[in-house]
């Protein structure tokens, strides 16, 4: 599998656009009339204030402090850069703020403090504690980190948690509970050596001997060798407190009969022979990035036995902190709670592991391209995994409620993990499921507008994102010319640009074409102008032949002109089957709207089709489909002529017995809003439609190009569906983003 390129330019421009940097504010209450201004501000913010100062706990209701994390620095130890100082740290703390907002629905602001002096951090951030539920520090130089983590903790009643110790420490803690299980092990019972004496080290081993490791069967190792009981040089406080009673000098020492391994060291620190002197079943936990203490290939090449895990996402088994840190905060801020505590760590741990255990979901497969069962290569759930946002965050808090750090303790769980099901936005792990398949798949696909520059960054972003390869079509000069107009002139030696005048298989494309047109008024004269001269006949030829695996165009053309190309190479008529399908995602809700792009004025045969090709579609995209038959008339009122059509569509259906709910005729509001369909308690529906079948194509296209204009939808699509090969048709008004996801698509196969 390839690995993602990421170039400067590539960075600059995703942090400068659409608007410069990751995330922006937005109002959570109507801010248009005089009313709500007063109500806002001065005079009506006057109540929610008194009743606050009477009683501060009334803040989590009456503010966002309940839901509020700062991610707080001074970029002493950024990444794996070093002192950076505040401001270098920005697009870091930036970055972790909408990590919280993504996978946990956690509000968050960077705060980057301009020192260096521990106390001056400390009376900064404790001034500030009133505004947030929750404090996340991070990539702060050890060892003052510890200085200021500790002192937080004691003089604030809001969790503080510094994730380049514990976050690390807590996922270590989750794979290395079920290596141990596979390994039938016991924490009590083996000796653990770790390397890297820093923060994330310490809290490693202090993690797990919470969790039952005992002190003197953790070797704790620097650069300087084993931390050992007597030892003065490079000491610390931190460290003395895991000073074994040893015998063992050097990591060589402490490794020989060892039955686990922690490295958050430094690349290239074990070696085989190493390996090869642990006991039985080791278990390797190389956490050093980018690149690990040893590769999985060189730890298995020496020892079959040894289970793996890496900071890496592209080797199995990757430690990887947003597992944790997220939904920790979740749990704790539920709870209004004092601290994030040992005992919370430990359950999210015990969670995580326990969930790595059970089936994996459909979904997790379909993202991978392949099922994942616990064993040695899946110890750790996947950051896709969708039960982890009800499960980690409910065990947390249960956690909480047990050692009294809880505020307001939850009293009816399961209404919690309800709750937690629902607010996390589905179009998300929808889009990275799409992703993660298609660098799965290794698709090849042509961009037949080679001309167009968004086609090009497109192109560009779709390789260089590990994707698979992409084919230009157009002339060597004009893209490079394009491409070094848009700041990529490095790009040109990536990509392979193609044409008519360059490929060996010009006659046999246009024999085949010859063979399709001879008998609908095209000669030869046409047809090689066709194939030779017409960019998107020349793709669609490609495609047809196997030299692509999928196929964008439209950017630069109409859809319905870019169909007609089409048809001349693939069968994409009404009558074949053929369907357009477009995604709408908006406010985390995703609807496939059908047909956009073929059936002019579909019949009630035509409609149950394109119902069909739409639950294949709402399928492939990771949804459980239910179709809805829109109309003016919802069941018969008003009574028309040109509802019947939408009625009797679903009773074609009934007579297929497809293995999908649908319904209908309906209004789109009954379609999408559970209340309004409790009003029809007869309705088949067991929640909003996800697939709605509308009666034309161009009450489609009105209702897709509103919503993308009014509403600010992300639209994917036209999806065409039904031909047996991925093209996938933009609009002409694509966004580079855009063309990216259709792209994504057709790398997927969904056709």
């Amino acid at each position: 599998m390839q690995k993602n390129k990421h170039t400067r330019e590539d960075a600059l421009q995703f942090h400068m656009h659409p608007s410069p940097g990751k995330w922006e504010i937005q109002a959570t209450v109507p801010m248009t009339t005089q009313r709500d201004l007063s109500l806002a501000y001065s005079p009506g913010v006057a109540i929610p204030c008194e009743e606050i100062a009477a009683d501060p706990a009334t803040a989590y209701d009456y503010t966002n402090k309940g839901n509020l994390v700062a991610v707080i620095s001074n970029g002493t130890a950024v990444l794996g850069l070093g002192n950076l100082g505040a401001l270098g740290s920005k697009p870091v703390m930036e970055g972790k703020s909408v990590l919280f907002k993504r996978f946990a629905d956690v509000n968050s602001i960077d705060l980057e403090l301009d020192t260096e002096d521990p106390e001056e951090f400390i009376k900064a951030v404790q001034l500030m504690g009133p505004t947030f539920g929750g404090i996340n520090l991070e990539d702060i130089k050890a060892p003052e980190c510890f200085i200021i983590e500790q002192t937080l903790k004691e003089q604030m009643d809001i969790p503080v948690f510094h994730d380049d110790q514990h976050g690390t420490a807590v996922i270590c803690a989750a794979g290395l509970l079920n290596a141990l299980h596979l390994s039938g092990k016991k924490i009590e019972e083996v000796k653990i050596v770790l390397n890297g004496a820093g923060a994330a080290g310490i809290a490693c081993l202090e993690l797990l001997k919470a969790m039952g490791a005992q002190h003197d069967n953790c070797i704790m190792c620097d650069t300087k060798g084993v931390i050992y009981q007597g030892r003065t040089e490079g000491m610390n406080q931190w460290k003395s407190a895991h000073a074994a009673n040893t015998k063992a000098r050097s990591l060589d020492d402490a490794m020989k009969g060892c039955d686990v391994f922690l490295g958050v060291s430094a690349k290239g620190a074990v070696t085989q022979e190493m390996v090869s002197n642990m006991a039985k079943n080791p278990v390797i936990f190389a956490m050093a990035n980018p690149d690990p203490e040893i590769t999985p290939e060189d730890a298995h090449a020496v020892r079959e036995d040894a289970i793996v895990a890496t900071g890496r996402s592209d080797y199995p088994n990757q430690v990887n902190n947003v597992l944790g840190f997220p939904y920790l905060f979740r749990g704790a801020l539920d709870i209004h709670a004092r601290a994030i505590n040992d005992e919370m760590k430990i359950a999210c741990a015990e969670a995580l592991a326990a969930l790595a255990r059970e089936d994996v979901p459909d979904e997790v497969a379909m993202a991978y391209g392949k099922k994942l069962t616990f064993g040695r290569d899946y110890i750790i759930p996947t950051p896709f995994d969708p039960r982890l946002i009800h499960r980690i965050p409910t065990a947390v808090a249960q956690a909480g409620m047990k050692t009294g750090v809880a505020r307001r303790p939850i009293i009816d769980m399961d209404a919690y993990e309800l709750s937690l099901k629902s607010r996390m936005d589905p179009t998300q792990s929808i889009l990275r499921s799409l992703n993660a398949r298609a660098r799965a798949n290794q698709s090849t696909v042509v961009f037949a507008e080679g001309d167009d520059p968004r086609v090009l960054r497109a192109a560009v972003l779709y390789q260089r994102s590990g994707m698979g390869k992409a084919l230009v079509v157009g002339r060597d000069d004009d893209v490079k010319e394009k491409l070094t107009a848009e700041g990529l002139a490095d790009a040109f030696e990536e990509l392979e640009v193609v044409n008519a005048a360059m490929t060996p298989h010009l006659e046999t494309y246009k024999a085949f074409l010859y063979e399709r047109l001879q008998r609908k008024g095209f000669d030869a004269q046409d047809v090689h102008r066709l194939a030779a001269r017409d960019r998107h006949v020349f793709a669609s030829l490609m495609l047809a032949h196997g030299h692509a695996d999928g196929m964008i165009t439209g950017a630069t053309r109409k859809s319905a002109h870019i169909l007609e190309l089409i048809n001349h190479v693939f069968d994409a008529q009404p009558h074949d089957g053929a369907v357009g399908v477009t995604a709408v995602l908006n406010k985390g809700r995703i609807v496939l709207i059908a047909d956009t792009l073929v059936h002019e004025w579909p019949d009630e045969n035509d409609l149950a089709d394109i119902a069909e090709r739409g639950a294949f579609v709402a399928r492939e995209l990771g949804l459980e489909p239910r179709v809805a038959f829109l109309s003016f008339s919802t069941f018969g009122y008003p009574v028309s002529e040109r509802a019947e059509k939408m009625h009797v569509a679903s009773t074609v259906l009934d007579g297929r017995k497809v293995d999908f709910e649908y319904e209908g005729e309906m209004t789109v509001d009954v379609a999408l809003n559970t209340q309004a369909q409790e009003s029809y308690p007869f309705q088949r529906l067991t929640g909003p439609a996800n697939v709605l079948v509308v009666p034309a194509r161009h009450s489609a296209s009105i209702s897709v190009k509103l919503m993308q204009e009014m509403g600010g939808a992300t639209v994917i699509g036209p999806i065409l569906s039904g031909i047996g090969k991925p093209v996938q048709i933009c609009s002409t008004v694509s966004t580079v983003n855009d063309i990216l996801n259709m792209a994504v698509i057709a790398a997927c196969k969904v056709d």
